[in-house]
């Protein structure tokens, strides 16, 4: 965008602006640095002012940053300053979100629900390329303006939309509140208060609650003890996270063109995204049906499996068939064209694949795996893992691709055959299983190439316990009787 450079970037010396490196590097980094800093300070708010009172927070906080962008004229320095403070607010959101979900689901849609905040999100990005698309050829500041001044209407409505949404009923049990929580049960399932479900959903999280808060206040350190296996699944959260990012699908959105270039394509970088988006978008959704129908586990094993073929193929042909980057179009041969266009396909592939399987299910999986005391400290630390290797991501893969082009494909394919062996061993199933009955998984030390199988025993110790405070308090009235007669 000519607008963009001629008031951010640097005069050269033969009179024309233009975006240095360093420049570029700049603008980009301070987003992911807030995103990453905001993945790790929503824990902190999540805790204290509850999960509704702090979706609100970021988001006010987003909605400055964005603000302060639109409002720049000439000054680098502010422009940075704003996005970082949208980075914060991102970074916070990616956390607070899959958490609040979570929480408030019921079993039986959590994982769809989870898949379709993944699909809001790919829907963002996407109009986000067609906004780019419509106003890049424009000659004045709405070239840039307007994609970044549209972010100010998604920030207005979940501002206002939060309000209209009740508490995480968890929240509100785990700081006492019990009748609120009751209430929020009842509205979220659409039954009445005195419903016998509410009744033993109350029950069933209050046995839960009062069994984790016997440890008393939940630290950082407490994410990786050996306590309920915490360790794995914080691990298991982050490597989810790192695997995803390491997919190789973001290569072909940020330096995807250059390689479509070599294979003899007019199409411009802003159209490539476009198409990209699209079939993002078209990708995550069969993902809202096969999240609860296949589960977690299987589809990261498949998801695995087709985006590492597709890596290894592309890999392999863009290196063999592309012409070297800058050769003109007319010098491009048939075996060149043919490389590309196969290339393409399967890079095309590839972004379908990720967005069933490796796209939302992390997320689904980072949003279900912790019990109450350190779920928000878990998810922060899922959430800025995968904000911290989309940063290197970025910094990195042109370096590398430069040097050794298509086979940068290569990486993410051994990256996905590490993510099935990874899945296969130390991922267990949490289809159908309540946040709890997932806390007592871990518990119960089951293989998690077994675990599709395994059955919750929660419900019966609850019972248990519940039949033998009847059964004492009978005696003390039986009792009582005895000694008034």
């Amino acid at each position: 965008m000519p607008d963009f450079i001629r008031r951010f970037g640097e005069l050269g010396a033969d009179g024309e602006y233009f975006l240095s490196p360093s420049r570029s590097s700049i603008i980009t980094s301070l987003l992911s640095a807030g995103t990453f800093v905001g993945a790790l300070a929503q824990a902190f708010t999540s805790d204290r002012f509850g999960r509704r009172g702090s979706i609100l927070i970021w988001s006010g906080i987003f909605t400055i940053g964005v603000a302060v962008q639109t409002g720049t004229t000439f000054s680098i320095v502010q422009i940075t300053i704003g996005r970082f403070i949208a980075g914060l607010g991102v970074g916070a959101l990616s956390a607070i979100v899959p958490l609040y979900n979570g929480e408030t689901a019921p079993k039986a849609l959590r994982g769809t629900l989870l898949v379709l905040y993944q699909l809001q999100i790919i829907i963002g990005i996407f109009l986000s390329y067609v906004f780019d698309l419509a106003t890049h050829h424009l000659n004045n500041a709405a070239s840039w303006r307007i994609p970044v001044g549209l972010q100010l209407v998604w920030g207005a409505a979940l501002l206002s939309g939060i309000f209209f949404l009740p508490e995480s009923p968890r929240h509100l049990l785990g700081t006492g509140k019990r009748e609120e929580a009751r209430k929020v049960i009842a509205l979220l399932n659409g039954v009445p208060e005195d419903h016998g479900l509410v009744h033993e959903t109350i029950e069933e999280l209050d046995f839960a609650i009062r069994a984790e808060n016997e440890g008393g206040k939940a630290t950082w350190m407490e994410c990786f003890s050996t306590r309920n296996n915490l360790w794995k699944r914080t691990g298991n959260g982050m490597m989810l996270q790192f695997i995803q990012q390491l997919n190789g699908q973001n290569f072909y959105y940020y330096y995807g063109d250059t390689f479509f270039q070599s294979a003899g394509t007019e199409l411009s970088p802003y159209v490539i995204q476009v198409i990209l988006g699209a079939v993002s978008v078209v990708g995550t959704i069969p993902a809202l049906h096969l999240i609860e129908s296949w589960g977690r586990r299987r589809s990261l094993l498949t998801g695995a499996i087709l985006e590492a073929a597709c890596s290894l193929i592309a890999g392999f042909v863009g290196h063999y068939t592309l012409a070297p980057q800058g050769t003109a179009r007319e010098l491009l041969t048939t075996r060149n064209k043919q490389g590309g266009d196969t290339l393409i396909a399967f890079a095309v592939l590839h972004v379908f694949s990720f967005s069933i399987f490796w796209g939302p299910t992390p997320w689904v999986y980072l949003g279900e795996s912790f019990p109450l005391r350190v779920r928000p400290k878990c998810i922060a630390l899922g959430s800025a893992t995968n904000w911290l290797w989309n940063f290197l991501l970025s910094f990195f893969a042109p370096r590398i691709a430069n040097d050794i082009g298509p086979f940068i494909l290569l990486i993410f394919f051994g990256m996905l055959v590490f993510g099935f062996g990874y899945v296969y061993l130390f991922v267990p199933e949490t289809k159908g299983l309540s946040l709890e009955e997932v806390d007592e998984m871990y518990r119960s030390g089951v293989k998690p190439w077994n675990s599709a199988n395994w059955k919750p025993h929660l419900t019966d110790q609850l019972r248990k316990t519940a039949n033998v405070r009847d059964s004492d308090e009978k005696g003390s009235g039986e009792q009582h009787e005895t000694t008034t007669a």
